[in-house]
């Protein structure tokens, strides 16, 4: 028997009309985990807690109670997310064995809306990384082709979501490591306005750029779960005090046009797949062929946007990640030494995989003195004017389009030796995470190598509900596409 409802909003009927139960559910889903262990998308299962909270859903609904947002719904969580008494290691050997002290807030509000935490999925090492290889649990597989990477950092949650391993998943974006996996998994993916769901709990990489993000198979599902984990944390002070507007399903304007606008360089870049640009020209033609504006932009500032972004991350994270010396947090080495600087040498460089070490040294590097003011300083300059172009953009039009990355899932050891490669994998998500803008990578469209590719839409801060009624329209016309 199957479980693979379209959507959570079948799923609850099917449990309203007592067609199906959370026990039953869970026990499927756990053997479609066990199933497809090859993916190495799920590292932890929490096999007999999901069975408890199921029976526990189930003799609620029994008893005449009604059910709660997300009543059984089934879902994971990136392996940077804190849940009190669970292993969390950031896919690191640092953090191996580690058990949190507390849920992160996100969790908690899932779990409070009476979702089921099935298991914890893979990620690249402290969410570092576009293809998910830089774990220390090893890679995780696409499920399309297991030749080809998932994506990163949140490789783990898309692959999770797309083979049917969970109806959701939450994962973290710090510059496109919830939207970047959903696009090559073929998924829904979701990074909110920054501030709009806490941080509390979520494992820091890059300070001002974390997102804890949704991934989903539809966008209703993803922004029902983001109406029940967005708004005020007393526990983060960069937490957002603006009320959360719900979206419903039926919530859209089918009349409605919409004014977009994208950047004339994004569909120029000598990187991009000829057949991912010609597919995205022929979808503004649609848009257009239905009544809306879509119109170009000129935008001189593409080039910058990848060296800003990994000038500021790393330079965050080489200070996020001091506290794991060995003494405070994480790995101690076997060693034995008097020397305190081997001593931290000994843990942080056994510690650490080489990505993170790579990010470390440069984000100490740009931080040191007689360099500050040339990258760091700068780097901070430029994102100012990304932030002021884009509130411009916001002015004159409803969204901002443009696709999700360069070109389809690659090969496992595609990049392998070329980070720089790596790194401009980035180049059209970091944008939403240098200005704090909401972004929604939406699936749609299939190339001719057979792998899945999709569409990215930004909207004005805090405006996910306008962001979730556009990818709604165009989920419905990627379905039925003129193209």
């Amino acid at each position: 028997m199957t479980f693979q409802f379209t959507s959570i909003a079948e799923y609850q009927n099917a449990l309203r009309n007592g067609m199906v139960s959370c026990i039953d559910v869970v026990d499927y889903y756990l053997n479609e985990i066990e199933k497809n262990k090859h993916l190495n998308a799920v590292i932890a299962v929490f096999d007999a807690e999901a069975r408890k909270q199921a029976e526990d859903l189930d003799a609620s609904l029994q008893s005449g109670e009604q059910l709660r947002p997300l009543h059984g719904v089934i879902v994971t969580i990136k392996d940077v997310l804190c849940y009190k008494g669970h292993e969390v290691t950031a896919s690191s050997n640092m953090l191996k064995g580690f058990r949190s002290l507390y849920t992160a807030t996100a969790v908690q509000r899932l779990i409070d809306a009476g979702a089921i935490i099935i298991g914890v999925t893979n990620c690249d090492e402290f969410a570092m990384g576009s293809s998910n290889e830089n774990s220390a649990w090893g890679p995780t597989l696409n499920a399309a082709d297991n030749t080809k990477v998932p994506g990163g950092s949140s490789g783990g949650s898309a692959v999770a979501v797309q083979a049917g391993l969970c109806m959701v998943s939450l994962g973290s974006d710090t510059g496109g490591s919830v939207r970047q996996p959903a696009d090559f998994c073929g998924v829904v993916g979701l990074k909110p306005t920054y501030g709009r769901i806490s941080r509390y709990g979520l494992i820091a990489y890059g300070s001002s750029f974390d997102c804890i993000g949704i991934f989903g198979r539809t966008v209703e599902d993803v922004a029902l779960v983001y109406d029940n984990i967005a708004g005020e944390d007393p526990l983060d002070a960069t937490s957002l005090p603006w009320p959360v507007i719900p979206f419903s399903g039926n919530d859209i304007e089918p009349e409605k046009k919409y004014r977009f606008a994208y950047f004339d360089a994004t569909l120029h870049l000598p990187g991009l797949d000829p057949e991912i640009k010609n597919t995205l020209e022929s979808f503004f033609s649609v848009l257009r062929n239905r009544g809306h504006v879509v119109e170009s932009l000129h935008f001189d500032l593409l080039d910058y946007i990848v060296p800003t972004y990994y000038v500021l991350t790393t330079a965050e994270a080489s200070s996020n990640l001091s506290r794991y010396d060995g003494i405070r947090f994480g790995h101690r080495t076997p060693h034995k030494t008097e020397d305190l600087t081997e001593f931290y040498e000994f843990n942080r460089s056994e510690g650490f995989g080489n990505e993170v070490k790579r990010r470390i040294l440069l984000g100490s590097f740009v931080l040191s003195s007689g360099y500050y003011d040339a990258y760091f300083t700068k780097a901070q300059q430029v994102r100012r004017m990304l932030y002021d172009q884009v509130l411009n953009v916001f002015k004159g039009f409803d969204a901002l389009v443009m696709p999700v990355s360069p070109t389809t899932a690659f090969s496992l050891g595609g990049h392998k030796g070329d980070p720089v490669g790596m790194y401009l994998a980035d180049i059209y998500t970091v944008f939403a995470n240098l200005t704090g803008v909401p972004g929604l990578a939406i699936p749609g469209f299939r190339h001719s190598n057979g792998l899945p590719f999709g569409v990215q839409v930004m909207v004005n801060h805090g405006d996910e509900l306008t962001l979730h009624r556009i990818g709604k329209y165009m989920q419905g016309v990627l379905q039925h596409p003129d193209i």
